[in-house]
């Protein structure tokens, strides 16, 4: 006996339906499904919210209704005035010899002769032309005036309006200065902005971590980056002052200590240069003169070595900033200065002033032809002129990246100028 197959089932036409929080039915343990539904809005309706377009508009369609109310009852009662003066100027009728007729009155003279109701259309016409151009003229004085009225009255208005937007710039002005803990907190309204405000605060807080952040490595790697090198340093100098090395072993030593030297400048270098990329919140008073004069006594020994003359006038130019980091920035450009000189007949001039309210560092030097294309270059990690970008023995490569950011973190700016005899004028400008 043969059975039939079973019937294939009817398919449902109803699709499936999605539960609550995105989930579709399914085994037990089936994780929900990612859904990318815009969140509904909180809060009262977007076109109900006080924005600042609302506002705006209800403010001047506000003051433009007030206005042409204002104008338009001081036209009728100026209209209503210079009718009542012109009904208060009666025609008077003047009978001559002969039983002549002659109309008179404050601002018309018919001569006589003329035929009455004629001369009485004139006289009208020309007490009508007079209410006119005194009502004209009354007009645009209370125009002059009502203008004026609304130009100071929306001059206040929008002060009280856009001053939300003060507080903002203030703020942001602060964190420039690298005070990150400041916040807008702006009250008022839920508008357009106080929505800016509550992201420029989102915004900061994660600057503000980022920056924590950024520092507590720069201090965590300052320890362990220095020990080590430490370490190695006095290892080796303990096995080059063994008197029974030898000299395959000493010129090994010295070749690592150099190399080691050579690693301790490139970890302070960059630590500077990454504790130099904030501007300063702690300032103090600082001489640049004074500043100057130590880095180009600490060089002066390395100069006469290579043959090259240190002079210039330092002039004194105070201002508020950190003196270690300006110290700094003196020695990067006077050592480069006398580094990338002449072999012989070399001069370095270091000077310094105040320059239209502003401290100037000024350090000029002979030496190579510099082209123009090639200066911006100088300043960023590890470039050199016409030089490997590593090898060198004239320094790490990153003087000139702390001068330009510890310029930076002083508000100030850095410029370098081929000379055409060779060499870079360097002229440092601070804020005093």
């Amino acid at each position: 006996m043969t059975s039939s197959p079973p019937p294939h089932p009817t398919p449902d036409p109803t699709p499936p339906q999605r539960p609550p929080h995105g989930r579709l039915f399914g085994p037990p343990g089936t994780p929900p499904r990612p859904t990318w539904d815009p969140p509904v809005p909180r809060g009262p309706l977007p076109w109900l919210r006080p924005t600042i377009r609302i506002r705006l508009t209800l403010l001047y369609g506000g003051m433009f209704l007030v206005a042409g109310m204002l104008l338009l009852t001081i036209i009728y009662l100026l209209a209503a005035q210079a009718l009542e003066d012109g009904a208060a100027l009666p025609i008077h009728v003047v009978l001559g010899n002969g039983g002549s007729v002659r109309l008179t009155s404050e601002v018309c003279d018919i001569p006589s002769g003329t035929d009455a109701n004629e001369a009485v259309r004139q006289c009208l016409a020309i007490q009508r032309q007079l209410a006119l151009d005194t009502l004209l003229k009354n007009s645009l004085l209370a125009l002059l005036g009502l203008a004026v009225a609304a130009f100071a009255f929306g001059y206040v208005m929008a002060g009280r309006v856009l001053a939300p937007l003060g507080r903002i710039t203030r703020t942001a002005r602060q964190v420039a200065g690298s005070d990150l803990h400041r916040r807008i907190e702006l009250e008022g309204p839920d508008d357009e902005l106080r929505e800016l405000a509550e992201t420029f605060d989102d915004m900061l807080d994660r600057l503000d971590r980022a920056f924590t952040a950024q520092q507590r490595f720069v201090a965590n790697a300052s320890h362990e980056l220095r020990t080590p090198l430490a370490i190695n340093r006095t290892l080796l100098e303990v096995q080059l002052s063994d008197p029974g090395a030898s000299p395959e072993v000493q010129q090994l030593g010295k070749t690592l200590l150099a190399t080691n030297e050579r690693s301790e400048q490139l970890v302070e270098g960059l630590l500077l240069l990454a504790r130099s990329e904030n501007e300063l919140v702690d300032r103090k008073p600082v001489d640049l003169a004074e500043v100057a004069s130590q880095a180009v006594e600490q060089v002066r020994g390395e100069a006469a070595g290579k043959g090259v003359t240190l002079r210039g006038v330092r002039k004194p130019a105070y201002l508020q900033g950190n003196g270690v980091l300006l110290e700094r920035v003196a020695l990067n450009l006077v050592q480069n200065a006398v580094r990338y000189n002449l072999p012989e007949d070399g001069w370095v001039a270091v000077s310094t002033d105040v320059v239209h309210g502003q401290a100037v560092l000024t350090v000029e030097n002979t030496g190579p032809l510099v082209p123009a294309y090639e200066v911006d270059n100088l300043f960023e990690p590890f470039r050199r002129l016409r030089t490997e970008r590593t090898g060198s023995d004239k320094g790490v490569g990153l003087g000139l990246s702390i001068v330009r950011s510890v310029a930076r973190a002083h508000g100030g700016s850095v410029t370098a100028t081929p000379r055409e005899d060779g060499g870079l004028r360097m002229r440092v400008t601070l804020p005093v």
